[in-house]
């Protein structure tokens, strides 16, 4: 039976991730890379496509779960009515060869255990072939790689699984290590389970000792930068969008793609979280991956990149696979990689400027990278786009695209002016104002007085929230607050906001956008709406499952959809929980604290 996106927790160890769901099942797991293929596909498909499951049997009468505090380690209790009480712990280490461990602890009475770990190789389309050896038991592809674990409990090896069962007592403890090895890898050094424990706990805790937000939010402010630098990929740099591919925004319909790639846009905001947050070393490790896509694309940057950095290769259907709730294709890739999106540009060069304004140490060449990108800025602007929900065979005028082309030449003119770097500025000016001329006279909806989807279609879409939230317009501009209304009237559902009409979408069915909903919070605490705004921001909240993590959407018939965690959803949580916090210290006659949320002209 599928389980519920909601029921999921997230392993990661900044290289990789993994699911697991309330029932004690790992269900997806993709080493050794975010984007490699799965060998515990049970996510997408059933148990024939592999699986790591450890749960009392029968099933307990009562779950419950939590992380350790400020970690990524993971805790579910079990109870088991008259038999007793268990907790597994399951975790991802951090800087070692062992990929997971889970260790199961008995509280109360005596509990009957089973541990089955039955991987399926290429998305589920392969068997694993099982051999015990003095390290413990390999379970083999025909590739040469191979899942290692290691178990001082007995184990069961089949022809494709290994299993175990045993009665576990109050006091008693059983562990289990996965190790993840590549042809002619050989393991290391065993590695002692509780000082991997004491590692990870310690590790995560003193990287969220560096935060600088202690406001009303903590907690849920905390999970959610958590969830974002386990999605980054610390040797490059990097950071996907979402661990998963294919959890579908409408379930039961083709809406089913791969996020498992770092997408320009959505690093761009989480980068300008993480300053906001005092975490300068993931924006310098970030920004030295940039200068290696740039350089090598001679500052044409596409929308996506695999987190290594090079070019994504298209997408491919897995048909083997029925999808999560029978939602199909499943995909891997994807076919976005080569769109016109020309925001992009913008949300590059508009964190350049934050990390300046930030303290960030930025060199020479990044000035002359910059200033590359705004060549291409200049010579596309007045092309149409995709835009940034990459509507398939939909290139339009959009005006959030031509806002951020506005926000490229913005954000250059001003870092020129304020740090004595060399630049054209009276064509930068010019063309500037051009930009801002022609989205105010091209992009307005006459009959509302609001600003339009795109020049060509007079729908709302929230993207247009970005205007003010950019500096483009004042909040109080009578153009904006139109805007915000008719976003409010047309796409605000059930507390939560739609990113266009329903009949715009691929599926004519998604749920409502979580991170259209938390900016569309933000224009209301700009606008002085600030308890229409901690409301909503409170309903969104709500929205996260039991251990604090958001999807892409939300739709009240399935809960949370789509791939899962997703980045730009706490990012954007993240950003209003910031945003509240500065109207609460002006409103108690303090300073606010830096966000990029201010009007600039």
């Amino acid at each position: 039976m599928t389980q519920p996106i909601k029921d999921y927790a997230l392993l990661g160890n900044l290289r990789c991730s993994a699911l697991v769901g309330r029932n004690g099942s790992i269900d997806w797991f993709c080493p050794p890379r975010f984007d490699s293929p799965a060998c515990f596909t049970r996510l997408l498909g059933n148990e024939e496509h592999g699986f790591w499951q450890l749960a009392p049997q029968p099933p307990a009468q009562k779950i419950q779960r939590h992380y350790q505090s400020d970690t990524l380690v993971l805790c579910t209790e079990f109870d088991c009515g008259d038999a007793g009480r268990v907790r597994i712990t399951d975790f991802m280490p951090l800087n070692s060869e062992a990929l997971i461990v889970r260790r199961v602890e008995g509280l109360e009475g005596s509990v009957q255990m089973d541990m089955q770990l039955a991987p399926r190789f290429g998305y589920g389309a392969r068997a694993a072939r099982c051999e015990e050896g003095a390290q413990g038991v390999s379970l083999w592809d025909t590739d040469g790689q191979r899942l290692l674990l290691t178990s001082q409990s007995p184990l069961r090896i089949g022809a494709d699984n290994v299993s175990a069962s045993f009665a576990l007592g109050a006091g008693e403890m059983h562990e289990f290590t996965l190790f993840h090895l590549l042809p002619e890898q050989q393991p290391g050094v065993g590695a002692d389970p509780q000082q991997l424990l004491d590692d990870c706990l310690q590790w995560w805790r003193d990287w969220v000792r560096q935060c600088s937000y202690h406001g009303r939010w903590r907690e849920a402010v905390i999970r959610s930068l958590i969830t974002l630098k386990a999605l980054t990929h610390e040797p490059s740099g990097s950071m996907v969008a979402a661990p998963t591919t294919s959890l579908p925004e409408a379930p039961g319909h083709g809406a089913n793609w791969d996020y498992r790639f770092c997408w320009i846009r959505d690093a761009v905001w989480a980068l300008d979280i993480l300053i906001d947050s005092n975490y300068l070393t993931e924006v310098h490790a970030w920004i030295n991956w940039l200068q290696r896509v740039i350089e090598r694309n001679d500052g044409d940057m596409r929308v996506l990149y695999s987190v290594d950095g090079q070019s994504a290769n298209g997408e491919h259907e897995m048909d083997w696979l029925p999808g999560h709730l029978d939602s199909q294709p499943v995909r891997v890739g994807n076919g976005a990689y080569d769109q016109h999106q020309l925001d992009v540009y913008g949300q590059l060069v508009d964190l350049l400027h934050i990390a300046r304004r930030s303290g960030a140490y930025l060199s020479q060449q990044d000035w002359q990278d910059q200033r590359r990108l705004l060549e291409k800025v200049i010579d596309c602007w007045q092309q149409p786009d995709e835009g940034i929900w990459e509507l398939r065979d939909q290139r339009r005028h959009y005006v959030h695209s031509k806002v951020y082309a506005w926000v490229a030449l913005d954000r250059s003119i001003r870092d020129a002016e304020e740090y004595g770097l060399e630049a054209p500025l009276e064509e930068w000016r010019a063309v500037r104002d051009e930009i801002h001329a022609d989205i105010c006279r091209k992009g307005i909806n006459a009959q509302r007085g609001a600003f339009q989807q795109s020049y060509e279609r007079a729908c709302p879409d929230a993207s247009l929230l970005m205007i003010p939230l950019l500096g483009f317009l004042p909040i109080d501009d009578p153009r904006v607050q139109a805007t915000i209304a008719w976003i409010e009237q047309d796409l605000l559902r059930d507390g939560v906001v739609h990113r266009f009409p329903p009949q715009d979408s691929f599926s004519g069915d998604e749920g409502a956008f979580l991170a259209c909903s938390f900016w569309f919070a933000d224009t209301l605490v700009m606008s002085g709406r600030d308890g229409d705004a901690e409301n909503m921001f409170a309903h969104l909240l709500a929205l996260r499952n039991d251990v604090g993590l958001l999807a892409e959407q939300y739709d009240p018939r399935y809960g949370l959809i789509g791939n899962f965690p997703q980045a730009l959803s706490h990012l954007a949580l993240v950003k209003s929980a910031y945003l509240l916090q500065a109207c609460e210290q002006v409103h108690h006659g303090g300073e606010p604290e830096r966000h990029s949320y201010k009007p600039v002209i």
